[in-house]
């Protein structure tokens, strides 16, 4: 495994934002392990979190690309930190822009916070983690209504590797449903490899009766490869 995504792995888990135990979905499917992004919220995690997804996005779609989609409310952060990190790494100014969940109509109006989107603009969407691709559903309407833009993907810091609306992922269903690429930091797979009997900070994350809770939880929610 690449080095960057060991890190990560190890930044998840030290932030507190992956965690393993018994957890219910918003699916409600009841998971040994739970991601929440929203534990981020230091500075240096920030920080940290925005030059991740910027090389992560950097080495799947490169740098000529106008906007970056975060829908709210977890992308709003996630959406700054990473343009700021693009313009530190990479020397390019990247626009963020992210959806109000109701229209304003005073003031700065309309639904959109930070950058408009332009005809022509071309838009990476960001987000945490997609289960259902329900957030996706409701994010590219938005998008769409607000100039003809070309999304060149979307990239998410988690791919759990679980069935969405289908059999697939739901990162390969939204692939095969909208169009454009989609891509992770790191897949759960890789996750529970790495993790499997390591200590991280004294003590270790997943033990044997825990990795054989997310195997039995894949063979019923795992995804079709």
């Amino acid at each position: 495994m690449e080095q960057y995504k060991e890190d990560f792995i190890k930044f998840m888990v030290e932030s507190d934002v992956l965690k393993f135990g018994d957890f219910t979905l918003k699916s409600g499917r009841k998971s040994p392990f739970f991601m929440n992004a929203g534990a981020y919220v230091t500075g240096a995690q920030l920080a940290k979190l925005g030059e991740d997804y910027a090389k992560a996005i950097y080495d799947k779609y490169g740098s000529d690309f106008d906007v970056l989609f975060g829908p709210a409310y977890k992308g709003i952060p996630l959406s700054v930190a990473t343009v700021i990190a693009f313009d530190k790494l990479y020397g390019k100014e990247i626009r963020y822009c992210s959806n109000r969940k109701e229209m304003k109509d005073h003031g700065d109006v309309g639904i959109l916070l930070g950058s408009k989107l332009k005809d022509g603009d071309k838009v990476v969407i960001i987000e945490d983690v997609t289960t259902s691709g329900k957030s996706i559903e409701e994010t590219f309407p938005i998008i769409r209504e607000q100039a003809k833009v070309e999304i060149l993907g979307l990239m998410v810091s988690l791919n759990r590797c679980e069935k969405g609306k289908g059999d697939k992922c739901a990162l390969d269903e939204i692939k095969e449903l909208y169009g454009f690429e989609t891509g992770a930091i790191v897949t759960m797979d890789e996750v529970k490899e790495y993790l499997h009997n390591r200590e991280i900070n004294g003590r270790v994350v997943i033990d044997d009766t825990i990795y054989a809770a997310i195997e039995d939880y894949f063979k019923i929610y795992g995804a079709v490869k």
